[in-house]
């Protein structure tokens, strides 16, 4: 729906070739009240800024199909009093200028972190001249998150440092306290000295794969949720680690609104 000046959950529209960025911007901004479209290239953004007319963009500097200088030199043939914050996860000063120059509101480091984004969306709506969209607005504020951080850590193990980072700020924003380590030994270790309430755990790890994290978890009676994360199908794993008594099992890449949800479950699970 065109005209989002009077909107009451301001839309936001996440330009970005990369499927983990794009489902941890589209969990943050939702959590704090802001309905989000997404797009995974520039000339997709650009069709759904002409549809949507966000109250503003994220855009990221650099995708395959089309820059993002040239996204904002469009948009702005369009909306020359956009919004728009540049995401990058490298960039040079010339880079930064040309954006300032086509009107850029912010420019954002892709190792940002909640609070860096939310100052920056918060400041767009203070320029004009509109109060911020609060959690309560979205139903998912400190209330429906009350007792997350009482319970027990949530451990996060994956190989892949990014995978792990993105999870961790996903869900620490949703008020859990979350412990993260990179392989099978490191999780095992870090079980023994606090057993977490909930366990994400990576299936294919060099050393100790999944399963073999699992086996060691129920020889130290370890019965708390277990969420298995897989880029892959080999039925004979996700058969064993059925058997074991995994929560659920869920594809690479991740979508970390389903992961949310599962989490909440496994916690309640645990609790009754």
């Amino acid at each position: 729906m065109k005209g989002e000046k009077n909107s009451e959950h301001p839309t936001v529209l996440v330009i970005d070739d990369e499927h983990i960025i794009r489902d941890l911007l589209r969990t943050m901004l939702s959590s704090a009240g802001y309905e989000v479209i997404t797009a995974s290239g520039g000339r997709e953004g650009l069709t759904l800024f002409g549809q949507q007319r966000p109250r503003f963009t994220l855009l990221d500097l650099r995708m395959p199909d089309m820059s993002g200088i040239d996204v904002l030199r469009e948009i702005r043939k369009v909306d020359p009093d956009a919004s728009v914050i540049i995401l990058t996860a490298w960039g040079t000063d010339e880079l930064e200028n040309q954006a300032r120059k086509l009107g850029a509101t912010d420019f954002l480091s892709k190792d940002m972190t909640f609070d860096a984004i939310m100052a920056s969306t918060e400041r767009v709506l203070q320029r004009e001249a509109l109060t911020p969209v609060t959690q309560s607005a979205s139903g998912s504020g400190t209330a429906a998150f009350a007792g997350a951080a009482a319970a027990g850590a949530i451990l996060v193990v994956d190989d892949e440092p990014q995978i792990c980072d993105v999870i961790a700020q996903a869900l620490t924003h949703r008020g859990y306290r979350v412990k993260t380590a990179s392989n099978g030994p490191e999780a095992l270790a870090l079980v023994e000295q606090e057993k977490p309430a909930l366990i994400i755990l990576d299936m294919y790890m060099p050393g100790m794969n999944g399963n073999e994290v699992l086996k060691r978890l129920r020889k130290m009676a370890y019965k708390s949720a277990v969420i298995l994360l897989t880029a892959s199908q080999d039925e004979k794993l996700l058969k064993e680690a059925c058997e074991m008594g995994v929560m659920d099992i869920m594809g690479k890449p991740l979508d970390l609104g389903r992961l949310a949800l599962v989490v909440e479950l496994g916690l309640l699970v645990k609790h009754k």
